[in-house]
């Protein structure tokens, strides 16, 4: 994931190269991390060498609850977001797995801590992306010292750029540390998620995962391996989950647009589940690769091929 000054990205209404998207310092987002964001993955299938856009509704939708929770209008309607990724695609003429970020801010030069009569914008850049972690082996991970944003300090459920201080200082407590991700709890002292990803545990073949009231982010991805671990006939569970349950975990992974599915190997330096992948996990991660570029006959409505041309029956 680099820098690239010549892509094409989408801001004040017109398409532009990424080094002429700028904004004035005394921007109110930039002064108070006024600002919602979603990230949406577009994977590169080489056999029909087509870009598939991965359940891009559901995280316009997400990102339009965000700004509605935010006090936010974004200029454009939720068809018009996707079209946007459509045509940022097709602009860079990519034949890549790409990485999507759409966004809504507060565009206004004031300096005023407040939501109401403030006014808008929408942008949207891209980044070709593999993977943000390394899912070739498993995550070593600490409990974070830090615990997760309470929903009635900032909305979880919204995605709002300056509750992310919080995932920062727990992310990079947990490298600085040794490790290669942080474990929220949340402010019960239940497990919440990880500094950008939401987070499952199997036990006894069920497949559990905090609840949305666990100031967990409602993930697509989380969604989607719900979904999918139903078709796949395994029980699953939202729940509260205790620390010391995940040092005792048949299985632990994390998942979301950046993770994908990613196993965990290490809690708080006590190996989890012999420090192997484990059979459920492996199986819901190769059935969410299938799905991503519209291979799973169930799940086929997911994903939106990005050029209509080379698709085909």
């Amino acid at each position: 994931m680099s820098y690239a000054p010549e892509s094409i990205a989408y801001h004040q209404g017109e398409y532009k190269p990424l080094k002429d998207c700028n904004v004035n310092i005394m921007t109110h987002a930039l002064q108070y991390g006024t600002m919602v964001f979603g990230g949406m993955r577009g994977y590169y299938d080489a056999d029909s060498d087509n870009v598939y856009l991965f359940r891009p509704e559901d995280h316009v939708r997400r990102l339009s609850r965000s700004a509605h929770i935010m006090q936010m209008q974004s200029p454009l309607n939720e068809p018009k977001m996707v079209e946007v990724a459509l045509e940022i695609t097709r602009r860079n003429d990519y034949r890549c797995n790409v990485y999507y970020r759409p966004f809504i801010y507060k565009n206004a030069l004031q300096l005023s801590p407040r939501l109401h009569d403030v006014s808008d914008d929408f942008a949207m850049y891209s980044l070709i992306l593999d993977d943000y972690l390394d899912t070739s082996r498993g995550m070593r991970t600490m409990v974070s010292s830090w615990r997760r944003i309470d929903e009635n300090i900032i909305p979880t459920r919204a995605k709002v750029s300056g509750g992310y201080a919080n995932s920062a200082l727990a992310k990079s407590e947990a490298v600085q540390n040794g490790f290669d991700e942080a474990i929220f709890l949340d402010a019960r002292g239940f497990v919440s998620e990880g500094s950008a990803e939401n987070i499952f545990m199997v036990r006894d073949g069920v497949l559990i995962t905090p609840p949305v009231t666990a100031s967990v982010l409602e993930g697509i991805t989380r969604r989607s391996i719900i979904e999918l671990a139903r078709l796949e006939g395994i029980p699953v569970l939202e729940r509260d989950i205790a620390r010391t349950e995940l040092y005792i975990a048949d299985e632990l992974f994390f998942c979301g647009t950046g993770a994908q599915v990613a196993w965990i190997e290490e809690v708080d330096r006590r190996v989890v589940a012999g420090g192997q992948i484990g059979a459920i996990t492996a199986r819901l991660r190769d059935r969410f690769r299938q799905a991503v570029i519209g291979r799973d006959p169930e799940t086929r409505h997911w994903v939106r091929p990005v050029f209509e041309s080379r698709v085909t029956a």
